[in-house]
């Protein structure tokens, strides 16, 4: 917000409106309730994902945990279906439960490929370790035992993942997501930007059950982030 030409009476309530929004809110809705240009309701809803984000990678998840791969985007016409389609963002969907079997907290992140370095990588970053986690059949997910975690596999034997109970809420979760990014968001370039919605998608899950002080922490999060001027958080714009 340094130098900002905008009321900080806008950025708050710019805080608000992407804090509370439960499904998130597009850059086109966020000009409308802002009164402003589209190019800056981009930027004040980018530097606020980009903050949201920069905080969830503060914290690891810990104890029971289920953990799945998906991926995100529409299938070019032509090609290739699911896996190694070449329109499709894989990312890593993670859920950590109490004691009662219940959600706590999200990890979503994009991964290169699913392959065993890049889980390793993304578990590093992700989990803690003595982490239980639980996964379907996939070979890569192996690589959470190189933090420290131990690792159940539970093969499918032809089965949908939504008819075991094991996966039922890291499924509730990812259908959550893509229910809400398809229903906000009709024109995110999920190669250029996913991380960032991602991270904003998981800031608000995970501080769910405090609303009234959602607006609170968005604030301190912009605050505790370093500057995030224009040409980078387009970086991904000019590098893709």
């Amino acid at each position: 917000m340094e130098a900002t030409k905008l009321p900080l009476t806008t950025w708050f309530l710019a805080f608000y409106l992407i804090g509370q929004a439960k499904t998130g809110i597009s850059s086109l809705a966020l000009m409308r309730q802002l009164g402003v240009h589209y190019r800056t309701a981009w930027l004040i809803h980018s530097k606020i994902m980009e903050a949201m984000c920069d905080r969830e990678g503060a914290y690891p998840l810990r104890g029971k945990v289920q953990i799945d791969d998906a991926y995100l985007g529409g299938e070019r016409n032509g090609g290739k279906p699911g896996r190694g389609s070449e329109n499709k963002v894989p990312i890593v969907a993670a859920v950590s439960l109490d004691d009662a079997g219940h959600p706590l907290h999200v990890k979503l992140a994009t991964v290169q490929t699913f392959s065993f370095a890049a889980i390793a990588d993304w578990s590093q970053a992700a989990l803690s370790r003595g982490c239980e986690v639980i996964s379907d059949g996939l070979a890569c997910f192996r690589a959470v035992a190189e933090v420290g975690c131990s690792h159940q596999p539970v093969i499918m034997n032809g089965r949908h993942p939504n008819e075991m109970t094991e996966f039922r809420w890291i499924n509730t979760v990812l259908s959550n997501l893509k229910t809400s990014f398809s229903g906000t968001f009709h024109a995110l370039r999920f190669d250029k930007y996913a991380d960032r919605y991602l991270g904003a998608f998981s800031y608000r899950f995970n501080r769910r059950f405090d609303l009234s002080a959602m607006t609170e922490r968005v604030l301190h999060a912009v605050c505790q982030i370093t500057a995030r001027p224009e040409r980078l958080l387009r970086r991904a714009e000019l590098t893709a």
